[in-house]
């Protein structure tokens, strides 16, 4: 199974995007990484800009190239906006919504979670991260598994929850509620995912 390894930091500074959604990446030296990360200019081609975006999304999500791609594909055979389907195809995806209920600081430790079989869905042990959560279903952290130091400590930091998804904190256990509207994603850092469907209708 591939994996999405490297990185974070060098990886956020090159795309001039924070990819934890933190900024922390970013404001330890806004720059590209590199020994001419100050001084380099390049003025990007169209194709550039949509492959950027692209990447930017990518990143944020964790995801191989063939992992995103094929999600891409099926969000495109779905009715409606493309663009709106993928975001909403990648926000649903198992190891994100752990991730946005808080049990995990970053995307790869929620996968890890998932892979490991410490999450349940509507009771039922789930450990494929790309599983598409659906509105309505219960997300929670096994029995066994509720008192990891790593998952208390992510709770006790995740202060902002997003708005589709009920979380008790004390149970560790979470609803997705509805699909996300697009205004509530990428807020601090917009995104264009039209410029992903172009880039890959090329």
């Amino acid at each position: 199974m591939s994996r999405n390894t490297g990185s974070i930091w060098k990886k956020s500074r090159r795309l001039g995007f924070s990819v934890l959604e933190t900024g922390e990446e970013l404001n330890r030296r806004p720059y590209a990484p590199g020994q001419h990360g100050k001084g380099r200019r390049v003025k990007l081609t169209n194709y550039g800009i949509q492959l950027q975006e692209k990447q930017r999304i990518r990143h944020t999500y964790q995801l191989s190239e063939k992992q995103f791609y094929n999600t891409y594909k099926k969000a495109s055979k779905k009715p409606g906006s493309a663009g709106h389907n993928f975001l909403i195809m990648l926000e649903s995806r198992l190891d994100n919504l752990v991730y946005r209920m808080g049990f995990a600081r970053t995307r790869r430790g929620s996968r890890q979670l998932v892979n490991h079989g410490h999450i349940f869905v509507d009771g039922k042990k789930v450990d494929i991260p790309s599983f598409q959560v659906k509105p309505g279903q219960v997300i929670e952290v096994r029995e066994r598994a509720k008192n990891m130091a790593s998952i208390n400590e992510a709770l006790e930091a995740a202060t902002t929850i997003v708005d589709y998804v009920d979380v008790d904190k004390e149970a560790k256990k979470g609803t997705y509620s509805r699909y996300p509207e697009r205004n509530e994603l990428f807020t601090a850092q917009p995104i264009n995912e039209l410029l992903v469907v172009e880039f890959y209708n090329r």
